[in-house]
């Protein structure tokens, strides 16, 4: 009795074979070069844009002294919310309920108040607050002041944005910190580390990775949010282009300044997260391998992990 066996199917050597042919990402691609063509068309041949007016206001005395306000609000805000926030965080891992409930009630009402409320309650404390003192709770006080003139504008928004960033900073550091697998923790005990060497330098660097990339994007986003506090008559970038447009009735050319200078500093801002990212990444990526050609018996040859 004979066995007939088919022929081997031909197979296809995948080191020689061509992509298959999608039509519809080419005309995915057709339509995003027509419509970023149309784009760059109405940017360019609409004269209400007033680009010679931009340019004449970019470098002007009055949007940079606006634009470094903004910038020195911003870094000033996120560092008292890291801090803040911080402790905030150590505060809701911990096992002293007491103090676990507060941070907790602490993030749940200025994570839950828009920061222009906030922004104008605390420039308004003077109504509630006529003097600021500081001595023993229901005892002498030591010193006190005046509420009109303690919190300025700049006071105001610096307490407003800091409150309001560290309850999302909190939040951040303690998923962070959570993240991070238990038995880190019962390695370094195991190691004779104290909790805090434990919390330092074992539980913080791994903790890190995962804390960056949402603090550099919140850190962004705080750049962005000190535009509120034009409201309060801040000097900052948006309040300084809305001084010269008020004046010259150019809104549109103005507003293009402030945006341009925005995207100029997120723009940098996200090159510095990028690089944070890459150095506390160190050690945590996939080695890179390497691929060698292998043939099989059967004279098929493919590429292999080796």
């Amino acid at each position: 009795m004979t066995t007939i066996t088919a022929p081997p199917a031909e197979t296809e050597d995948i080191a020689t074979a061509r992509r298959p042919v999608r039509p519809w990402r080419w005309v995915a691609g057709i339509a995003l070069a027509v419509l970023t063509a149309q784009i760059v068309w109405f940017l360019v041949h609409n004269d209400r844009f007033e680009w010679d007016v931009v340019a004449r206001y970019l470098f002007d005395p009055t949007v940079l002294s606006g634009l470094g306000t903004t910038v020195m609000l911003a870094v000033v805000a996120m560092l008292i919310a890291c801090v803040v926030g911080g402790l905030l965080a150590t505060a809701q891992v911990s096992d002293f309920v007491p103090l676990r409930w507060a941070a907790t009630v602490y993030v749940g009402i200025f994570r839950g108040i828009p920061p222009l409320v906030q922004l104008l309650f605390w420039f308004n404390l003077a109504y509630l607050l006529p003097e600021i003192s500081i001595g023993i709770p229901f005892g002498p006080e030591f010193s006190s002041w005046d509420s009109n003139e303690v919190i300025t504008p700049l006071t105001a928004a610096i307490i407003g944005l800091s409150l309001v960033e560290s309850a999302y900073m909190g939040e951040i550091i303690r998923a962070g910190i959570l993240g991070v697998d238990h038995g880190q923790r019962d390695a370094g005990r195991a190691m004779g580390l104290t909790p805090a060497q434990t919390f330092v330098r074992v539980v913080l660097p791994q903790a890190m990775r995962m804390i960056i990339p949402p603090t550099g994007s919140q850190f962004i986003t705080v750049l962005k949010g000190t535009a509120l506090v034009s409201v309060i008559a801040m000097a900052d970038l948006l309040h300084s282009v809305q001084v010269i447009y008020n004046r010259t009735y150019q809104i549109i050319p103005l507003l293009i300044v402030a945006c341009l200078w925005y995207l100029a500093v997120v723009t940098v801002l996200t090159a510095g997260q990028r690089w944070l990212e890459r150095h506390f990444s160190r050690g945590h990526a996939p080695a890179p391998r390497n691929r060698k050609r292998v043939t099989t018996s059967d004279g098929v040859s493919h590429d292999a992990d080796s």
